[in-house]
């Protein structure tokens, strides 16, 4: 389950959303470590409202399976919607940051709905009520991984976005990712 959890977790925690565009600006304008602090606050937060978001998730499935039915297809739209939209992107602005503490961190994952939708999508596809820790836990270690490398990488990730089309290119190939992973998830 690990292995297929990450294989589904990849082009959406790697692909260019608020979190990692926060943490890629923050990064290019302040270096790796000036974004510790957000990054352990965002991941702290992450943890504990995937959790209560699984164990939602799960009691409604339970209590109404046809609601695993419709949310699993408003799900597997709303990827291919994001794989069209992230496919047609043009290249990404920075915008300008300032160095952003444990609290911000809190707030972006908080105010952040690519991350409810994500966590809504992992769950009805990996929501076994035995797995609801390990999902939390595999969820939040894989995008502690996707910040620090958009942290670590900032400013070459934003040199690339400002030039010609690189950006465009990569945006296609996340969307081709994600495109696939939601193909993959009507089979499930």
């Amino acid at each position: 389950m690990t292995l297929t959890l990450l294989i589904f977790l990849f082009p959406l925690a790697y692909s260019p959303g608020p979190g990692n565009l926060f943490f890629a600006a923050n990064g290019a304008r302040f270096g790796f470590w000036a974004t510790v602090p957000a990054n352990i606050g965002y991941h702290i937060a992450t943890w504990f409202v995937t959790l209560a978001v699984g164990a939602g998730m799960l009691a409604a499935f339970t209590a109404y399976p046809l609601v695993y039915t419709v949310f699993k297809t408003l799900g597997v739209a709303y990827i291919l919607w994001l794989a069209w939209k992230i496919y047609g992107a043009g290249q990404q602005a920075g915008q300008a940051a300032k160095v952003a503490g444990f609290w911000d961190g809190v707030v972006l994952l908080v105010l952040n709905p690519k991350a409810y939708v994500l966590m809504a999508l992992m769950y009805s596809q990996f929501g076994q009520a035995d797995a609801l820790i390990w999902v939390a836990t595999v969820f939040t270690l894989n995008n502690i991984v996707a910040f620090c490398l958009f942290s670590l990488a900032g400013d070459r990730i934003a040199a690339r976005f400002a030039r010609g089309q690189n950006g465009v290119r990569a945006n296609k190939a996340m969307a081709i990712m994600l495109a696939a992973v939601a193909v993959w998830m009507l089979f499930l």
